[in-house]
């Protein structure tokens, strides 16, 4: 690890890459201008030190094993390297579950260079149907007494574009920065459940083509045999077809001490939930 202008940076051994897979994925990607302290903020919430210099030309994406709300999740962290405008965006927007939108509390320019950032997301999230969360981020709350940007400035331009907002310093507090970046997690996690929500729920029968169905299944496709189905309650059948892979359960009911006859609730397997 360089204490400089490189980045830290951990080659994970065999066992450790085994273990990243258990865990869900939550990709991040910061963005904003050159000057914002974008790396400083990666790099504050990966190894809590601050490092106030860096090679603005690299880019570089790391994983870390947090632990949010008491679930366990392997967040990927993209620190990108633009400089006063978004160029090739496709490598993030395809890419990421979030985003950070950083500017700099005491550089104007940074403030309205990430405009473009956010106006680049809300037209993705248009064209493809999905709102991946944003959290708007003023950086460098350490360098108060050189304010360009007032907390309103960030409050109005968050609000406008529908994302949260937040500022930090990367210099002072670990704390608050955790926080943003486990706050993108939830942010994620909202957003998954939701689109998970608005996708109906089939149910099909699974069904193998008439001519692979033996003679007595294909007598009973055409009314030949008694094969009576009644999804709700039971079912009363002389012949099941084996092809369908379709299998009989009897469920039995009964108390230990009853001398009455154990109700039997019969059960047909051979449906798949897509």
């Amino acid at each position: 690890m360089s204490s400089m202008f490189g980045k830290p940076r951990a080659t994970p051994c065999a066992t450790e890459r085994h273990l990243h897979s258990l865990f869900p994925e939550c990709n991040v990607a910061i963005l904003g201008c050159r000057g914002s302290g974008k790396s400083a903020l990666t790099v504050k919430f990966l190894t809590k030190r601050f490092i106030s210099e860096y090679d603005p030309t690299l880019e570089d994406t790391y994983a870390s094993e947090e632990v949010v709300d008491q679930q366990p999740v392997l967040l990927k962290v993209m620190d990108t390297a633009d400089q006063d405008v978004p160029v090739s965006c496709e490598r993030y927007l395809n890419w990421a579950h979030g985003y950070l939108v950083v500017y700099s509390i005491n550089n104007r320019k940074s403030f309205e260079g990430c405009q473009q950032y956010l106006d680049i997301l809300t037209l993705h999230s248009k064209n493809t149907q999905h709102e991946p969360p944003v959290l708007l981020v003023g950086n460098k709350l350490d360098m108060e007494q050189y304010r360009q940007i007032t907390k309103a400035e960030g409050v109005s331009l968050a609000a406008k574009y529908g994302c949260l907002f937040y500022e930090v310093s990367a210099c002072l507090d670990f704390e608050s920065v955790q926080h943003v970046f486990h706050e993108a997690v939830r942010e994620v996690r909202r957003e998954m459940e939701r689109h998970m929500a608005i996708h109906p729920l089939f149910i099909i029968e699974e069904k193998s083509p008439l001519h692979l169905l033996p003679p007595a299944a294909v007598a009973s496709k055409h009314g030949l045999a008694s094969c009576t189905f009644n999804t709700l309650s039971t079912v009363n059948y002389k012949e099941i077809p084996s092809v369908a892979q379709a299998k009989l359960v009897t469920v039995k009911s009964s108390r230990a001490q009853s001398k009455r006859k154990a109700p039997t609730l019969t059960l047909l397997k051979g449906f798949k939930i897509f």
